[in-house]
């Protein structure tokens, strides 16, 4: 399977699993965080996404997941092998329809960013959430700003529709830009037949934006929340009790449980391994995020690329 892809015209050589670092500061913090970090990059792994607001609703320090990114580049003099990730403009936690992705909130972000991961640039920054209110060229200047000033490389979106998007492609063809290299979305295998997510800033990847990604191969898919939060594993375990509560447990989302565990002993691999190579099996490019806390985790899931699998047995 193919490990490695290079994001449209752009120098960026991704790999094909990007290490999602939303625990970070909280799952693992120093030393532990270089095992985990250095882990990935021996796997052959060189994406890692972090955000802002990670994780200032949980824990009074802001920018937690950044930090313990910027420690271990300060401590382990590897950035240069790094596709660094981060994003900006997340509403606050209480006010979450109230938008935050003005030029100030947006520089404010940005700063801090570069300031606690410890670097002079990232290579793909995101817009976290939408504000429909703005016009998509002043968003897109926005982003031509930072670029300009060398604060970022790319730029991309998290949590757009469909019709924003074009509209961005339409305004950056007609003026001569980039656009977005790549957009991150709620979708995975149990999304599709998902209850609402509580937070209603999330999107969700539907048809509509399959069909967008399928045709629009400069705009990479980055999916988020690749293992479904636990889900699957959880029911695997017998711990069905658990999972009642989850938007996930649906009865299409139960049947499928059981069908992801057939193909578990078909190929001979692990539930991860399942949910990942669900995305490598879609009609368009997808660098899902995947989370871990240990290495064991990790390495379960970054063994996804060795495995050759059958598109058919991941058609919802």
């Amino acid at each position: 399977m193919e490990t490695h892809i290079t994001i449209p015209h752009t120098d960026l050589k991704a790999s094909r699993i990007a290490l999602g670092t939303v625990n970070a500061g909280l799952e693992y913090d120093g030393t532990d965080a270089d095992r985990l970090f250095d882990l990935y990059l021996d796997l052959g792994g060189n994406v890692i996404d972090s955000a802002r607001v990670y994780f200032d609703w949980v824990l009074p320090e802001k920018g937690r997941s950044e930090r313990v990114i910027g420690d271990w580049f300060r401590r382990e003099k590897k950035r240069d092998q790094v596709i660094l990730i981060t994003k900006g403009g997340h509403p606050d936690k209480d006010t979450m329809h109230v938008s935050r992705m003005g030029q100030q909130d947006m520089e404010h972000d940005i700063n801090l960013s570069l300031k606690s991961l410890g670097v002079d640039y990232i290579d793909i920054y995101f817009y976290h959430r939408d504000d429909p209110t703005q016009a998509v060229g002043e968003l897109l200047e926005r982003m031509e700003g930072f670029r300009k000033a060398g604060k970022i490389r790319y730029y991309g979106c998290s949590n757009w529709t469909t019709a924003r998007m074009i509209e961005a492609d339409a305004y950056a063809q007609e003026h001569g830009l980039r656009t977005f290299v790549a957009n991150q979305m709620l979708f995975n295998y149990g999304s599709k037949y998902m209850k609402p997510f509580s937070d209603d800033t999330m999107v969700t990847m539907d048809s509509a934006m399959m069909e967008y990604h399928t045709k629009n191969t400069d705009n990479i898919a980055m999916p988020y929340f690749g293992l479904c939060s636990g889900f699957f594993h959880l029911l695997a375990a017998g711990q069905e009790e658990k999972v009642k509560n989850s938007p996930y447990y649906t009865p299409k989302n139960l049947e499928l449980a059981e069908r992801l565990k057939s193909l578990c002993r078909k190929y001979t691999v692990s539930i991860s391994q399942i949910l990942m190579a669900f995305y490598m099996m879609q009609d368009f490019t997808a660098i899902p995020l995947a989370g871990a806390i240990n290495g064991e985790e990790l390495k379960d899931t970054m063994e996804t690329l060795r495995f050759n699998f059958e598109a058919g047995d991941f058609v919802l």
